[in-house]
């Protein structure tokens, strides 16, 4: 099992989730980011659509959070990201900080 696990991901916050200035309510960030995963699943660009789409800081560099081991992140996404195979995107995973879309990236 590997220690640690590279990844990148679209953040999408709503109005009450944690360290979140969004002003979008939690139903419209759920159609957002389903939206935003049937995008990727019909060839969208990852990358393009975190830079577009994604609250968190990392949207500058296409969503990539780098290298991070266990126990540095909430645990849903955790399990999701050290749950893929390489280059394996999400489904929609919920955290306290909005909806994630994950891609394992190494």
């Amino acid at each position: 099992m590997s220690s640690s696990v590279r990844a990148s991901h679209i953040l999408l916050m709503y109005k009450g989730s944690s360290r979140s200035s969004a002003t979008r309510s939690k139903e419209e960030a759920q159609q957002q980011i389903q939206a935003i995963h049937g995008q990727l699943q019909q060839g969208g660009d990852f990358a393009g659509l975190a830079r577009q789409h994604s609250d968190c800081p990392s949207s500058a560099k296409g969503g990539d959070l780098g290298q991070f081991g266990r126990g540095q992140m909430v645990k849903p996404f955790e399990d999701a990201a050290f749950g893929m195979e390489v280059g394996q995107v999400s489904e929609v995973v919920e955290t306290q900080f909005g909806y994630h879309i994950i891609q394992r990236t190494g």
